[in-house]
Order: C-alpha cells, then sequence, then structure tokens
C-alpha cells in the first residue's frame, strides 16, 4: 500500500463500475465495518437487559439504556483523537486496518462468554478502533480521485451504499443470531463480519494507490515531543478522574457514565471558545461562528432524540409492539434495519426535491428547523400510540417513527456538513468538522441522562416532552433564520 504502487493515473482508472478500484476495497471495508458496528449495537441493550439465565448481564433497563448511549458518545468524541493520528502520525490506510484490528478484537472479546470484564474491555478496543477507522476511511475515500475529477461525488455515493447495505445486513443477521440462538453468537457474527473486512482491505490495498499512504501533515521533531507530552497529560488526568471515582465510591458503570456525559458537553463549549477567543478567526467568522450555535444546539438536540434507537426504541419493540407474523415472532433488534431500508429509498427522492426546488428551497438554518419539528414529531407520534392503548401494537407504528426520523436525518445531516463546511473559520476548518462529531457526541451524552426516565408507564409524558422540546426549538430557530442568516454573511 505505498504511494508508488499506481502504474497508471487516477483519472484512467475505471476498474470498479467506472470508478478506480480501490473505492471497491473501501466500499466493502466500511460495509463489513458498519455490518460489525450496528450489528453488535442492535443487540447491545437487548444484551444488557437480559437475565443472566438467559445468557444476558441482568442490568436495570435505566442503566443499561445509558450505557448504550455514553458508548456512542465516547464513540464520537474519540474520532477526534483519531482524526489527529492519521493526520500526523499514521496516515489513513494504516489508521483504517489498525483500527479494523482493533474493532474485530473487540468483538472477539464479547463473543467470550466470561462476563462484564470481557464486554467492557471489548466496548473499549471497539471505541479504540473506530476512532481510527470512522474518521479516515472517508479521506481516503476522496484520495482516490483528484480535485477536478467529475467522478467524486458519485464516488461517495457509492461509497455511503456500503454503509446502509452493512448497516441493514449486520442489524438483520446479528440480530438474528444474538437474539433467537446466543447473545456472544451474534456478537462473534460481528467479528466474522470486519475480519472480512480487513481480509479484503488487505488484498484490495494495492488499488488504493497511495491515497492516504502518509500523513499529510506529519510531527516534526519538536511537536513530537509537544505532542508526547499532551498525551501524557491527558493520560495523567484519566488516571486522576478515575482515582477520584474509586475513592468516591463512584468508579461504576453509573459514575463512569456521568463523567463521559459532562465530558461531552465540556469539550464542544471549549471548541467553540477556542475559535471564537482566537486571533486568526476575523470578525466575519465569529459572526459564523454565532451563527453555528443555534444550528449546533438544534443538532445535539436532533441526535439526542435519532439515536435512541439503540437503546430506547429497541426496548419498546420488545416489550411493546406485536412482533408476532404469522407464527413468526419478529426479532426487536430487526425494527432498526429499516433506517438504512429508508434511506436508500428516500435520499434520491430528497436530493430530488432540492434539486428541483433550486433557489426557492429553504435556508440552512430553516432546513435544521424543518428537521429538528419532523424528528419531534416522530416521538409525538409514539406519545399518541400511549394514549390510545397501553396493550402491544401495532409493528407499523414503529415503522412509521423510523420513517419520519429517516425524512428528518435526511434533512439535518447533509445539509449540517454542508453548513459545518461553510462557516468554518479558514484556520479552524478541521475542528469545525470535530464540531459536527461532537454535536452527536452532546447528544449521546444527554441522552445518557434522559434515557432511564423511559419506562412503558410513563410513555406519554416521556415522548411528549421531548418531542415538544424538539418541536419548540424548531418554532425558534425557525423564527430566528433571518438573524442567523445574516450573521452567516451570504454562505446560507
Amino acid at each position: 500500500m505505498s504511494a508508488t504502487a499506481s502504474a497508471a493515473p487516477v483519472s484512467e482508472d475505471r476498474g470498479f463500475f467506472g470508478h478506480p478500484r480501490g473505492l471497491a476495497t473501501l466500499f466493502f471495508t466500511e460495509m463489513w465495518e458498519r455490518f460489525s458496528y450496528y450489528g453488535m449495537r442492535a443487540i447491545l441493550v437487548l444484551f444488557f437487559t437480559a437475565s443472566v439465565a438467559d445468557g444476558g448481564m441482568g442490568m436495570e433497563k435505566g442503566l443499561a439504556s445509558s450505557l448504550v448511549s455514553v458508548y456512542g458518545a465516547a464513540i464520537y468524541m474519540s474520532a477526534l483523537v483519531g482524526g489527529w493520528l492519521a493526520d500526523r502520525i499514521l496516515g489513513g490506510q494504516r489508521s483504517v486496518f489498525y483500527g479494523g484490528v482493533l474493532i474485530m478484537a473487540g468483538h472477539i472479546c464479547m463473543a467470550l462468554p466470561f462476563g462484564a470484564t470481557t464486554v467492557y474491555l471489548g466496548l473499549l478496543l471497539i471505541i479504540l478502533g473506530t476512532s481510527l477507522l470512522k474518521p479516515n476511511i472517508s479521506a481516503v475515500v476522496g484520495g482516490l480521485y483528484s480535485e477536478q475529477d467529475r467522478r467524486r461525488d458519485a464516488g461517495f455515493s457509492i461509497f455511503y451504499m456500503g454503509i446502509n447495505i452493512g448497516s441493514f445486513a449486520g442489524q438483520i443477521i446479528t440480530g438474528y443470531l444474538g437474539e433467537e440462538i446466543n447473545w456472544h453468537l451474534g456478537f462473534g457474527a460481528a467479528a466474522v463480519g470486519m475480519a472480512l473486512g480487513l481480509v479484503q482491505y488487505r488484498l484490495g490495498g494495492r488499488h488504493l494507490r497511495g491515497a492516504g499512504a502518509t500523513p499529510p501533515n506529519p510531527l516534526t521533531t519538536e511537536e513530537r515531543s509537544k505532542a508526547l507530552a499532551r498525551f501524557g497529560l491527558a493520560a495523567v488526568v484519566l488516571v486522576v478522574v478515575g482515582a477520584a471515582l474509586y475513592f468516591l465510591g463512584r468508579l461504576d458503570a453509573k459514575g463512569v457514565t456521568d463523567v463521559i456525559s459532562l465530558a461531552s458537553l465540556l469539550l464542544p463549549i471549549a471548541y467553540f471558545t477556542m475559535m471564537m477567543r482566537s486571533p486568526k478567526t476575523t470578525n466575519v467568522e465569529r459572526d459564523r461562528l454565532k451563527a453555528y450555535v443555534p444550528l449546533f444546539l438544534a443538532a445535539v438536540l436532533f441526535w439526542l432524540i435519532f439515536e435512541q434507537a439503540a437503546n430506547v426504541l429497541n426496548l419498546y419493540a420488545q416489550g411493546r409492539v406485536d412482533r408476532n407474523l404469522a407464527g413468526f415472532e419478529i426479532p426487536a433488534s430487526w425494527f432498526q434495519s429499516v433506517n438504512p431500508l429508508f434511506i436508500m429509498v428516500l435520499a434520491p427522492l430528497v436530493a430530488w426535491v432540492w434539486i428541483r426546488l433550486g433557489d426557492r428551497q429553504p435556508s440552512t438554518p430553516r432546513k435544521f428547523a424543518m428537521s429538528l419539528a419532523v424528528v419531534g414529531s416522530s416521538f409525538a407520534v409514539l406519545a399518541l400510540v400511549s394514549v390510545i392503548t397501553d396493550g402491544k401494537v401495532s409493528p407499523l407504528w414503529l415503522l412509521l417513527v423510523y420513517g419520519i426520523q429517516t425524512v428528518a436525518e435526511l434533512l439535518l445531516s447533509p445539509v449540517g456538513l454542508s453548513a459545518t463546511t461553510k462557516l468554518a473559520p479558514a484556520a479552524f476548518t478541521s475542528q469545525m468538522m470535530a464540531m459536527w462529531f461532537l454535536a452527536t457526541a452532546a447528544g449521546y451524552g444527554i441522552a445518557a441522562q434522559v434515557v432511564p426516565f423511559y419506562s412503558p408507564e410513563n410513555e406519554l409524558p416521556y415522548f411528549g416532552i421531548l418531542g415538544a422540546c424538539a418541536v419548540a426549538l424548531a418554532v425558534l430557530v425557525w423564527i430566528g433564520a433571518k438573524r442567523i442568516r445574516g450573521l452567516m454573511h451570504g454562505v446560507g
């Protein structure tokens, strides 16, 4: 996988449906990684809450939901470190491979039926591995194309199709194996998926043609000593925090959950403050950062609701949905697989609508407001269902909720990425992309404190309050859209 491996210009490489053959390598690597990630996530809260007699951990549902949320928060916060390591030390290709190895090792640990120790070790390894793979594989995809290559956007569309295929298949296969046969067999399937991804990544590595083979901004000798000092300081802080939790009697799942939740809120505040105060930020760029604040808050609340699919909605599917279909009981985890299906069906439709509207399409702030209102309405549906009946409900209700949330995701996710790049100060482009990841992390972090309040008995206030908060913030963003656009100085 060296930079000298290519024998022909990238523009002449059309071996994968008219695209560089390296795209096939990355397509299947990402597909299998998403197979493992979403497959494991689909059964995690169900495994946590299953009784020990049924092979689970016998955990209280509120705590289990919190742990799933802080796992997500840690994934998105750790991506900042993985991106830095790729840019300054490892390069994208090695980061993807080492990340995949750690992810596979994590799933293997979870597949071992040796109790909580191997489960938590496995989650830690998956977090570390995802930090290296997730933020860097897309960068390697971009490296396959020149900036002038007209195939670039289409290449990313193909790549993202792999994400959804892997997500769908992982949740179906791992969900069935975990729920119907054995939880650890489900985790083992996730490990096999990542192993397959690594094998084909190695076999197809020669087609990457040096994309991401070396770090784009390697550390100098002087910078290495500073970096080591900073990593050493971070390690000391972690040890001090761990010791404090231990002496306070909080070195348990709840204590760690609270620390990660707090970190998910403090980190974006620190990033934002640093950029606002920097002398490298111009007055116009400061205005744009101010415009980003309400968009960021909207994104946090959006992800807080949307990412409850892995815990609250999973438990809802297990306990409240009539899953009997002609004598076959649908695994609860299978309901999560409808999101990638809906994305593949609806993404072209949403893109077509924006193209048709042209200059008449809503501004960026109003697209955020629309997305937030839509995702809030999905919880309003569940609040309505709780009024209609307190017994088993038709699976069509949950499918409707996932369909609504998918539309909301398609309204927010690509628009948010675009807005983040447009509003970024010139000196902090990478940090602003980090801020977008941190919106998801903060959503997860807040959710970790919120999700324990869910129970079948209080569905109306739970879903109703969260849905109302989303709609209320959507109204505020819509009303303030003109002011926000003014601060954006013509880029939104």
